[in-house]
């Protein structure tokens, strides 16, 4: 799991294990073109990826998409805190924490890697209002949800990668 706050590099870490491991890789997209600036950040996003990649854009159902990958594709899920803004206001909070369980469960399943980036957004400031409040505290449930079923998770701070946690038994492949 690759944590960090916005433009920390977790999706550029994410492409690059992907270019570098020795089989299919399948890239699960969540984030949705609501607005132009948002529909730029997706094509910048597509134009990185190598066009050999399979990409299942999965707005509402990152399980799905891991469990429908090839069992030996990397999968990059990319990322949880626009799946979680996706569903926010669709699903209540202890559904999404069920979701992501379920979902971290999922991929720490599959026999080859996952690696799933997204936000860490509770560092900062506390929120004024009580909405943006409730999206971080939940964002936080999520991101310890599922890194409590990977085998390593990093934060990324200005492009550097800071090992939080390592299991002994972590997947063949990773650093």
């Amino acid at each position: 799991m690759l944590l960090g706050g916005a433009r920390s590099g977790k999706s550029a870490l994410a492409v690059r294990w992907g270019r570098a491991y020795d089989g299919p890789v399948t890239f699960v997209a969540t984030g949705e073109p609501g607005d132009d600036e948002m529909a730029e950040r997706i094509r910048h996003h597509r134009a990185e990826r190598p066009a050999g990649w399979t990409t299942v854009e999965a707005p509402a159902d990152p399980t799905g998409a891991v469990t429908g990958a090839a069992h030996d594709a990397l999968v990059i899920v990319d990322c949880l805190t626009l799946w979680v803004a996706n569903v926010f206001g669709d699903v209540d909070d202890d559904a999404v924490l069920a979701r992501a369980d379920a979902f971290g469960a999922a991929a720490a399943a599959r026999t080859a890697p996952t690696v799933v980036v997204t936000n860490e957004v509770g560092t900062g400031i506390v929120p004024a209002d009580p909405v943006t409040r409730r999206y971080r505290d939940l964002l936080g449930g999520v991101n310890t949800g599922v890194v409590a079923h990977a085998a390593a998770a990093w934060l990324l701070v200005a492009g550097r990668a800071l090992p939080l946690h390592v299991r002994p038994d972590r997947p063949a492949g990773f650093p």
